[in-house]
């Protein structure tokens, strides 16, 4: 099965980013590919065995993936795995796994997939490839920004007293 390895630097500790990468409630603050993000099947948030709807925006065709939670390391590493067929995924599975460094932490996503149908499957396995690989980075990116602008907000308000200990 085709797959990949995308790192990024992050600019906040592994526990602030994954918090906020697991936080469904918040997920389309940052994340450039979906439209919608949500747990299923009941589920309130995530850990292992929860499960998850992320519906893509017009330009990847609305295509909704629900995976489900495999493992779920706080704050370290997650992992899913595709419980549904949306189109042109046989299979896909992925994790992300935090680690804390000098400049804040990395992110490092892995995943692999299979295309169908059968008969296309080399053709779009080499289109979906690079285009899994370029969204996977767009989508770090704009988390780390995500992550850069609220900490320069947080302390933006604490140096005009509306941070912890004022009367604000």
């Amino acid at each position: 099965m085709p797959g990949g390895i995308v790192t990024a630097q992050m600019p906040a500790p592994a526990a602030e980013v994954f918090a906020l990468l697991h936080d469904y409630d918040r997920r389309l603050e940052w994340d450039t590919l979906l439209k919608e993000a949500r747990l299923t099947q009941g589920h309130t948030r995530a850990q292992k065995g929860a499960t998850s709807l992320c519906v893509g925006k017009p330009l990847f065709g609305l295509i909704g993936m629900e995976t489900r939670y495999i493992a779920f390391r706080e704050p370290d590493m997650a992992a899913v795995v595709l419980i549904n067929r949306p189109p042109f995924f046989d299979a896909f599975s992925a994790s992300i796994k935090h680690r804390d460094n000098a400049h804040g932490s990395t992110a490092e996503y892995t995943f692999q997939f299979r295309a169908r149908p059968a008969c296309l499957r080399r053709l779009l396995e080499r289109v979906m490839l690079r285009a899994l690989k370029r969204e996977t980075a767009k989508r770090l990116r704009a988390l780390s920004d995500h992550l850069e602008k609220q900490a320069a907000q947080n302390e933006a308000g604490n140096k005009h007293g509306a941070g912890p200990g004022s009367s604000a």
